[in-house]
This record gives C-alpha cells, sequence and structure tokens, in this order.
C-alpha cells in the first residue's frame, strides 16, 4: 500500500473591495508613500468597512471561490479549519459559523491561533487529519479583519496591515506530492513585543483599557523584525539542508507577507533569485493568517506540478516554521 500525503488540490481568495492607499493614509498619521514603500514594500492594502462583518465575511468569501472554481461539493467536506487572529467573537467559533454559510453540513469545524503563524501551522494539523486516513477533504481557511485591531492613529501599524482571506482544500494524495517536511517552533517568552492586551481573560475592555488604547494591536518593531528575519530565514534554512535540497531545486519561496524586507532577507539567506519568490505585499499589505494563501490563489496560473515550494511564516507569540512542499497539480 503506498504512503498517504496530504496535498492542495484547490484554491481560493478573496480580499474587500474598498482599497486604503498609502496617499490616504498620508492624510491620516504623519508618514509618506515614499517611506512607508521603502520600509515595508507596501502601496496598498484592503480594508472590510461594512458595520456587522467580520473574518468569518472573508473567510466565506474565500471558500465559496475555491468551490465554485473547481465545482465542489460542500457536503463532501471533512472538516473546516479557520486560522485566524480576530476571530468574530470570542466564545463563538468562526469555522462553524463558516462551515454552516459554505453548506459544509457533514462537516466538523474549529479556529486556529497562532497569530500570522496561524496558517502554516494549520497546515501541519491539516495535513495530518488526511495523513491519518480519517478525513478526505479538509478545508483550511486562513482570515483576518486586522483592521478591528488596528489603531489608525498609531503609524507605525496602521500602514502594515490589510483584510482578507485566502482557502486550501487538502486532499490524499499516493503520488509522492504535497506536504515532505516541517519546522514549527514557539517561544512564549516574545509574546509582548506584538500583542493585543485586552479582550482576552487577562484584560478585559473595559473603560480604562479603551482610554488606553489597549484594544488594539502594540509591537516593538525593532525587536520584531530583527527575530522575524533571523528566524524564518534559519527554519528555511535547516529544510532545505534536511531534505538535501539545492537552490536550483526550489522552485518557489512562498514567505508571509510581513515585510518585502523580511522577505528578501529570507530569500537571500537561501540564495534564492527574485524570480522564485511570491509576492504580494505591495497590493495587500499583511492580511496575517491569509497571507501565504493569498500567495497560492495569486500564483495558482505559474504553479506546475512538481514544483518545490519552500513555506515560511513568523508570528506574534513568537510562532514560526517553515514547511517543504511538492505541488499537486497543473492549473
Amino acid at each position: 500500500m503506498s504512503k498517504i500525503n496530504a496535498t492542495i488540490t484547490a484554491v481560493g481568495g478573496y480580499v474587500p473591495d474598498h482599497i486604503l492607499t498609502n496617499k490616504m493614509l498620508e492624510t491620516m498619521v504623519d508618514t509618506n508613500d515614499e517611506w512607508i514603500v521603502s520600509r515595508t514594500g507596501i502601496k496598498e492594502r484592503r480594508i472590510l468597512k461594512e458595520e456587522g462583518l467580520g473574518s468569518s465575511f472573508l473567510a466565506i468569501n474565500a471558500a465559496k471561490q475555491l468551490l465554485s472554481k473547481k465545482s465542489i461539493d460542500p457536503t463532501t467536506i471533512d472538516l473546516v479549519i479557520v486560522a485566524t487572529a480576530t476571530p468574530d467573537m470570542k466564545a463563538a467559533s468562526t469555522a462553524s459559523f463558516t462551515a454552516s454559510e459554505i453548506g459544509a453540513t457533514n462537516a466538523f469545524a474549529f479556529d486556529m491561533d497562532a497569530a500570522c503563524s496561524s496558517f502554516l501551522f494549520g497546515m501541519s494539523v491539516a495535513s495530518r487529519y488526511i495523513e491519518s486516513g480519517v478525513y478526505k477533504k479538509v478545508l483550511l481557511i486562513g482570515a483576518d479583519k486586522n483592521s478591528s485591531m488596528i489603531d489608525y492613529t498609531d503609524r507605525t501599524t496602521c500602514i502594515i496591515f490589510g483584510d482578507g482571506a485566502g482557502a486550501v482544500l487538502f486532499e490524499p494524495n499516493s503520488e509522492g506530492l504535497g506536504v515532505q517536511d516541517e519546522i514549527l517552533k514557539t517561544d512564549g517568552s516574545g509574546r509582548d513585543f506584538l500583542r493585543v492586551k485586552s479582550g482576552g481573560s487577562c484584560f478585559a475592555t473595559d473603560l480604562k483599557a479603551i482610554e488606553n488604547k489597549d484594544q488594539y494591536i502594540r509591537q516593538d518593531g525593532k525587536t520584531v523584525f530583527k527575530n522575524a528575519v533571523f528566524n524564518m530565514a534559519d527554519v528555511s534554512t535547516k529544510i532545505l539542508k534536511r531534505n538535501n535540497l539545492q537552490k536550483h531545486e526550489v522552485n518557489w519561496l512562498a514567505a508571509h507577507q510581513a515585510n518585502q524586507r523580511i522577505i528578501d532577507a529570507t530569500a537571500n539567506r537561501i540564495d534564492l533569485l527574485p524570480e522564485q519568490v511570491m509576492v504580494n505585499i505591495d497590493k495587500y499589505g499583511n492580511t496575517t493568517s491569509a497571507t501565504i494563501p493569498l500567495l497560492l490563489n495569486d500564483y495558482e496560473s505559474k504553479l506546475k506540478k512538481g514544483d518545490n515550494i519552500i513555506f515560511a511564516a513568523f508570528g506574534g507569540g513568537f510562532s514560526w516554521g517553515s514547511m517543504f512542499f511538492k505541488w499537486s497539480y497543473n492549473n
């Protein structure tokens, strides 16, 4: 009996219509287009403006696009995982609502949160369910409404983040394609450098918290940047070495779109050319859990069966990792 691998057989994506450009941000905070682009690579980001809509709205639309594109019956899906740092509610699963709204009535569902590493960690979880042989179709969605936790008077964060969602379908593969290897890491000592203080079980969102703007994301940019550059590059180098991969054997680097300089540093560390690197941060900014699936959705037409892809991510917590993946289909 051949070994069962978990592979991606379909992708989808969704971003809101509203575009927040760097020029628009110039009217909100002390910044300018040249400064933002030179330090982040971001030119614009998408924002979900409508009241009462959250990450589930983004997730549902990304999932529906995937299902429609591949003519997949949602009732055949066994499991729905929503990777998100911005769930709709604290005590209700975003994944459960998403599954119901897309018609995945035979699936169970749950949320996952590892900040910007959520989707990469979700890929590991989804693949284990498939490799076990118990489930045949696992829908993994990365979705974040980052604008819900952004202070648009704080230029250190408001220039970076955008809203969006991406979805992938994992299924069994017996050709040796799909997930090959992974290295996943966490270090909880870094949690104070990138966080939203209130709203969890330690600190309520009360009047004092609101006065202090504790409901918004704050980061120590230099510390986060330093750790992201080192750790993403480190695990990517190790995954190549462990699998005896040479640079010319890597077709693509799909790195979390946090900052163009971090992406470049990771690519340079493993000696890849620009044409081997997936990039869309200029259009969407940092969409947290959605960056990697949105890359796959944007680059799907360029991917070929058998392509070697190195995934890499870094997020709050701290959390980070890398995965070696063989693409399984031609579009």
